[in-house]
């Protein structure tokens, strides 16, 4: 009981100062660095709740695609420092309003919590045995079956994202050659075959 407990405050401590300098370092490749360090340290509280299955996809979905990724473009990104500590201070109220707003939600939220007749209720109520029910099988039935909308609007959520980030990186260059998916389709062999009878020892002018 006692490992546990210091492995918990050994993961937390160093997941909320590994988030702090998400935010507080100046160099973007830095930034993912501490993110994938969060990252593992979130699934080890996840290993200590007993979510082994959680804690797994946070590390190959989250680690091993999101957060290489995010490194690998943002390596690849020409991102000039100056210009964003410039805009910094610039919006600097816009942020802090933003923050005060959603501690003040998360304050509502953690008070109805604590305060609502049936949290006690919740909180007490009979967990099932660990061998009648996996992990993952426990998982997956309360996604989808009480949290099916909310993970369809997710879905659709993340769907909006990939669609505005194709448009917003879709640029029209003068002097570029771009596919032209209706001409490939409707394009007739006519028009891409040509048969040329060659007669022996005469080449083709």
């Amino acid at each position: 009981m006692i490992i546990a407990t210091l492995a918990f405050y050994l993961f937390a401590i160093v997941a909320v100062i590994s988030a702090l300098n998400v935010i507080f370092q100046r160099n973007p490749v830095h930034s993912v660095l501490w993110l994938i360090l969060t990252f593992f340290n979130a699934a080890g509280l996840f290993v200590l709740l007993g979510a082994e299955f959680v804690a797994m996809i946070l590390v190959v979905v989250y680690v091993g695609a999101v957060a290489v990724l995010f490194l690998f473009v943002v390596m690849m990104l020409d991102i000039n420092i100056t210009v964003i500590r410039e805009g910094f201070l610039k919006y600097l109220w816009v942020g802090a309003t933003i923050g005060v707003i959603l501690l003040a939600e998360l304050a509502v939220v953690f008070g109805g919590w604590v305060m609502s007749p049936d949290a006690q209720k919740l909180r007490t109520a009979p967990a099932p045995a660990p061998d009648a029910l996996s992990n993952t099988e426990a998982l997956g039935s309360l996604l989808y079956t009480n949290y099916a909308y909310l993970f369809q609007a997710a879905g659709l959520v993340l769907l909006v994202a990939m669609v505005g980030a194709i448009v917003l990186t879709l640029r029209r260059r003068p002097g570029v050659r771009k596919q032209n998916i209706h001409d490939q389709v409707n394009r007739r062999v006519q028009d891409t075959l040509e048969i040329v009878k060659v007669e022996t020892g005469k080449g083709v002018s």
